[in-house]
């Protein structure tokens, strides 16, 4: 388990920037090929199911009330931040 803050943030930052980079190319090679307007509504339609999901399907156990309602504030914003940062790739 790693002994500091800074480490927990390093460690995070590394996981949603490998995640992203995952994302991105599976998204990009799954929508590209029907132009930017298709990819971009491709994109929404994935980040609104998501959200949805997280709040309507996730369960956190042995946890309370607020830090479940943390959580899943905390995963819908990754999702969106993730999701809005997807450009149309031309190449």
């Amino acid at each position: 388990m790693p002994e500091n803050t800074g480490e927990l943030q390093a460690i995070n930052t590394a996981w949603q920037i490998a995640i992203q980079e995952i994302l991105r190319m599976v998204i990009r090679d799954l929508y590209r090929t029907d132009g930017e307007a298709a990819f971009m509504s491709h994109v929404k339609r994935i980040e609104e199911a998501a959200v949805d999901s997280i709040y309507s399907d996730l369960r956190l156990r042995g946890t309370d009330e607020w830090t479940e309602v943390l959580v899943k504030e905390k995963a819908s914003n990754f999702v969106t931040t993730l999701l809005t940062s997807f450009t149309f790739d031309r190449s």
